[in-house]
């Protein structure tokens, strides 16, 4: 496998990624760059991107670009605008919407987190999240949310809720492969919004695994996404 450059979804961060899909990438032979997110979000994400890229050119390895969530949205809108840069293949987990955001679950739970921090404080928002949330979301969202007090969360969710996806049109001029995640069972990324990004790229694979799986063993996610990535490949 070629290396992969990665970003996490809103709210998430890099330590995630890294035991997400970390075993995965070793596994297939690839190193895993996980990039952090900062208060800048995308604009710094496509810079890392971009000076990533150029790194991997410069050595004549082959890359990788993916994400979760938005870092799905934000890899597949970088490797739309830089077909130049070298970018072998999309990793797409969990798109969260297509085109505008509009009435995307995803983005009006990022804005009513924003707004629950901004309000009442970090840790009674974690408190209200951790009420009503599975065990394992509560502890990997109380662990990420305070690792990103620091790196201006609450302007992070608001970026990302304000963010638009590539639509299927666009994703139709996509000239590398695109890999793509998706559980049935996540009410926050759409199966269906999974199913039209794969539907409409020129060459593509889905893997559907459930969130009950994946939830509480991050690692399934990644090994999911290497299974698609090995299709690509038959």
């Amino acid at each position: 496998m070629p290396a992969v450059i990665m970003m996490a979804g809103t709210g998430s961060d890099d330590d995630y990624l890294r035991r997400s899909f970390g075993p995965a990438v070793s596994s297939a032979g690839g190193e895993l760059l996980a990039l952090p997110p900062s208060a800048h979000l995308i604009d710094d994400y496509r810079r890392a991107l971009d000076e990533a890229a150029a790194r991997a050119v410069g050595t004549g390895r082959p890359f990788l670009v993916g994400g979760v969530s938005l870092g799905a949205v934000v890899a597949l809108r970088w490797a739309l605008d830089s077909e130049g840069h070298g970018c072998a293949g999309v990793l797409a987990a969990l798109p969260p919407w297509s085109g505008p955001v509009r009435s995307s679950v995803a983005a009006a739970s990022a804005r009513l987190t924003a707004d629950a921090i901004e309000n009442d404080g970090l840790e009674s928002a974690i408190e209200a999240m951790s009420a009503t949330s599975p065990a394992w979301l509560a502890a990997e969202l109380s662990r990420s949310w305070r690792a990103l007090a620091d790196r201006d969360l609450v302007g992070q969710l608001r970026i990302a809720a304000a963010c638009d996806a590539p639509e299927p049109g666009e994703i139709a001029g996509l000239r590398v492969p695109l890999a793509v995640v998706a559980a049935p069972d996540d009410p926050l990324h759409p199966i269906g919004v999974a199913r039209a990004w794969a539907g409409a790229a020129p060459r593509a694979a889905l893997e559907e695994c459930p969130l009950t799986e994946w939830g509480p063993e991050p690692a399934r996610l990644g090994h999911a996404m290497a299974v698609a990535w090995r299709r690509l490949g038959d």
